[in-house]
């Protein structure tokens, strides 16, 4: 009897006090339990059991004093103790020392903290919680820049309603600064046919993207021309071009497995016929350089067409998602023509600090995490759709967020994180992509309520952003 007590205080420490302890870098960590998606050969997918992660929290950094204020920030959510003489009347990045930084349109330094997908849900359920709670489009969208701005978030990430967020903006004080993703290459897909829906983004035959069909680049062009509806909004924080295109390091061999009269076969051969390589002969030194080469032709003719009709917005890439982050050849790439990258960064819990030093280092250029998160198992919801973890409560999915953010805070390259995203996955909803069926990934539910310990959780640390940098600037290893 003595000893199955013993067992069960045991595991209540465990489970609801935890433990704290300290790393081999002498930082203190608490465990939090998480469930790791496996993917399967077979493209099925299914999670590990429950296993303690170390995770830092805000609380346990040695020396840290953490407020409970909101920041002094500019309308543009800069920090007002941090003025530079780099205003330009847009945001812009600039390396000031050996840490990158957002520059908002005053000139103030400027970290972008996003929640993605702010929009009003679409099944009967969501509509009906809408309507009961909000009963307007104007209603909902300012009482939700308030629920962001008084929790320390300052953009709205991609997929958001930005035709809502402009409107409000034109009568707020601070308004909420946003991103647009424009889809090139997909919406182009859709026009020639060739494309189709995969979990999480769109599928192009052989994984091989159009953009050696001649006529993409006159299509950029002309899609390019929406941009200047919003080319003098100092809200806009930038573009997104496109979201996880397969920039495949085999692309080589997807190009050349195509129809013989299609425009990214002849693309490849002549490639190969260029570089004096003969196909049975292709090594993966040609693998890296040859997709290095669909990328420097996809970023250029996209680049050209959003600076030509917005010159006075950064061009933030198109959510990396892949291994094509890995390549240096890739990387150098892309950083001749992105103002900032963006990073679909999964399978996580901690940032990896090699991987956010070596793409800055190849690319010369910062990033931006794009898109990630964490699920509840106490949200009651199924789960079985996305790649984000499965924790067990709303507050461990806090503590996931801040110890992902503090890793991204401490590395210099990172100029801001786009949370997803805003609303749960709706199970009865109808038509959806099969990454978004049934699975807590919001910072609200389906009728709209606050998941209040993730979220407090998520304040404490975004409005701690500015003097965190401070801290971990002072606190150099």
């Amino acid at each position: 009897m003595k000893r199955i007590l013993f067992v069960i205080v045991i595991l209540f420490i465990w489970n609801d006090i935890k433990v704290f302890a300290q790393n081999n870098a002498g930082q203190a960590f608490t465990l939090v339990d998480a469930k790791t998606k496996i993917y399967h050969k077979d493209g099925t997918r299914s999670y590990k059991d429950y296993k303690p992660f170390k995770t830092r929290t805000i609380e346990l950094l040695k020396g840290f004093e953490v407020s409970t204020n909101l920041p002094k920030v500019s309308k543009y959510g800069g920090s007002l103790e941090h003025k530079t003489s780099h205003a330009t009347g847009f945001f812009h990045v600039k390396k000031m020392g050996d840490r990158w930084w957002g520059i908002d349109p005053l000139g103030y330094k400027y970290f972008n903290i996003a929640i993605n997908s702010i929009n009003t849900g679409k099944s009967i359920r969501t509509k009906k919680a809408f309507t009961e709670k909000f009963g307007s489009k104007k209603k909902w969208i300012n009482e939700t820049i308030e629920l962001l701005q008084n929790n320390g978030f300052n953009s709205a990430g991609s997929w958001s309603d930005v035709e809502a967020i402009v409107e409000a903006n034109k009568t707020l004080e601070k308004p909420l600064q946003y991103t647009v993703n424009w889809n090139f290459m997909s919406s182009y897909g859709r026009k020639r046919g060739g494309t189709h829906q995969q979990s999480g983004h769109i599928g192009y035959t052989n994984d091989a993207i159009f953009v050696f069909d001649p006529d993409f680049k006159t299509f950029c062009d002309e899609h390019a021309k929406k941009l200047l509806k919003y080319k003098d909004d100092p809200n806009l924080f930038g573009h997104f071009s496109d979201n996880e295109m397969p920039f495949k390091f085999k692309a080589i061999d997807n190009y050349l497995a195509l129809p013989k009269d299609d425009y990214g076969y002849l693309a490849a051969k002549k490639w190969l016929k260029d570089n004096n390589i003969n196909q049975e002969e292709i090594i993966d030194k040609h693998r890296e350089t040859f997709m290095a080469y669909v990328a420097d032709t996809y970023f250029s003719i996209v680049s050209a067409a959003i600076k030509k009709y917005d010159p006075n917005h950064m061009f933030i890439g198109s959510r990396f998602y892949s291994t094509e982050r890995n390549y240096p050849q890739f990387m150098k790439t892309v950083g001749k023509y992105l103002d900032v990258i963006s990073i679909n960064y999964y399978n996580h819990w901690t940032p990896d600090n090699e991987d956010v030093v070596n793409w800055e280092k190849w690319s010369n250029t910062p990033f931006i995490i794009s898109e990630y998160y964490v699920k509840g198992e106490d949200s009651g919801m199924g789960n079985t759709s996305g790649a984000g973890w499965i924790v067990r409560t709303q507050k461990d999915r806090g503590l996931f967020y801040q110890n992902y953010n503090l890793a991204l805070l401490e590395s210099k390259n990172c100029v801001g994180w786009h949370y997803f995203k805003y609303q749960d996955n709706d199970p009865t909803a109808k038509g959806v992509d099969p990454s978004n069926v049934d699975a807590n990934k919001g910072i609200v539910s389906n009728e709209y309520e606050i998941w209040t310990p993730m979220m407090e959780k998520m304040k404490a640390l975004n409005i701690n952003v500015y003097s965190l940098i401070e801290y971990f600037d002072k606190n150099e290893k």
